[in-house]
């Protein structure tokens, strides 16, 4: 089963570049965008075979997710549960027939950490809402059936030094500060594994976002901020952990997980 991930910093505008190309090529069982900045009724995709989802942010042209997936899934859900959290449009989960596909869009801390707060509260929910997920239950407090988690998206942060090109310059500032390494490593600790790092202890210079000023995607000077995690018990589930660095049409570029299900 394959899944595909790609923040593309606008539906709208990368749909009249190659979305569709890279869309069929990358041939996903389940394909998760964050960053969509539509609203209902502004994007119309014609995908023979997928069911399409969204959540809207209250703000037009702003965050945003979707997820288009091949099984019609048991349930959808399009947040955390909580209506101040939910008003960006951050999360669409899929309950499929082994396991819950999470799409998510983690706030930015913005300059000089000025939304950190919102960003470490979004963080605790979130952990909590997977956690529930996993243990089967939804955020109403309604019990279902327990289910493995498969967490894709843009959590905007880079985790390890390994995982952007300039650390040293880079500490501290959003993206790479201790309180949202920290955070990272929580939900990693409360029994998810980042598929790529497992997979590519080693492996240097593999990024997923280039700031489109200085050059930075023509010198790889780059982020490891898009993930592919799993719980614990997918693990070796895992035959492949992707990053499509070929792929143009965004700041980001796409991640990809094989998984045997």
């Amino acid at each position: 089963m394959r899944f595909v991930s790609w923040n593309v910093n606008g539906l709208r505008a990368i749909l009249k570049k190659d979305f569709r190309e890279v869309f069929d090529a990358l041939d996903a069982d389940v394909f998760s965008l964050q960053e969509t900045k539509c609203q209902a009724g502004q994007v119309e995709l014609d995908l023979p075979g997928y069911h399409q989802f969204y959540s809207y942010a209250e703000r037009k042209g702003y965050a945003g997710t979707a997820v288009f997936c091949r099984q019609e899934p048991a349930r959808v859900l399009h947040g955390l549960g909580d209506p101040y959290l939910d008003a960006e449009g951050r999360i669409v989960a899929v309950e499929l027939a082994d396991l819950w596909n999470v799409c998510v869009y983690t706030p930015n801390s913005q300059a000089e950490l000025a939304r950190i707060d919102h960003r470490l509260q979004w963080d605790d929910a979130f952990r909590e809402f997977c956690l529930g997920l996993q243990a089967g239950t939804l955020p109403s407090g309604e019990s279902i059936a327990a289910k493995p988690l498969v967490i894709c998206g843009d959590l905007n942060v880079a985790h390890q030094d390994i995982d952007l090109k300039n650390p040293g310059p880079n500490r501290g500032v959003s993206g790479f500060s201790d309180e949202e390494r920290t955070s990272l490593q929580k939900l990693l600790d409360a029994g998810f594994v980042d598929t790529f790092r497992s997979l590519h202890p080693d492996v240097t210079g593999a990024y997923t976002w280039w700031n489109y000023r200085f050059r930075a995607r023509a010198t790889n000077a780059g982020w490891r901020i898009d993930y592919f995690l799993v719980s614990e018990s997918l693990l070796d589930s895992v035959e492949a952990a992707s990053i499509y660095d070929e792929v143009m049409g965004s700041d980001h570029c796409p991640v990809g997980l094989d998984l045997c299900v």
